[in-house]
């Protein structure tokens, strides 16, 4: 079974109280990716996550920490500056923002089959990963 990567927003919309059926959606989909232990991560997503969630969420700093703590059995890419470089082409390639880029970029190193967001197209293709909407798929089932 290949890794799924999770976005920022699948994860902020998890702990959303104000965004009803998406809550749902998306703890379904970590719980899971969780009991299935084919989740994965970056970095960036979970320093987003902090961000968010501490700011806009107003989730307390430890409660947000704790989270964050939670994924430590998650496929993890720590970025460094090769992965930087790599991911430039990519944005290039795709013509696309530098933050999706460095995503796509991840999910590919964690050998990913799979990009949970809502963020881009659902369907899209970006070599061997695919982007799925799980609000999309929800919707439609």
């Amino acid at each position: 079974m290949s890794a799924e990567f999770v976005d920022t927003n699948v994860l902020i919309y998890a702990y959303d109280s104000s965004s009803g059926k998406k809550q749902r959606i998306a703890r379904d989909l970590l719980r899971r990716l969780d009991e299935n232990g084919n989740g994965a991560v970056s970095i960036q997503v979970l320093t987003e996550f902090y961000s968010v969630s501490t700011r806009k969420l107003g989730l307390p700093s430890h409660d947000a920490e704790q989270v964050v703590a939670g994924f430590e059995a998650w496929a993890l890419h720590r970025p460094t500056l090769a992965d930087v470089h790599s991911a430039a082409g990519v944005q290039r390639r795709h013509n696309m923002a530098w933050w999706d880029a460095l995503l796509i970029h991840s999910a590919t190193q964690l050998e990913c089959d799979i990009l949970w967001t809502e963020d881009l197209s659902h369907g899209q293709q970006y070599g061997s990963v695919t982007v799925r909407n799980p609000f999309a798929e929800a919707a439609s089932a």
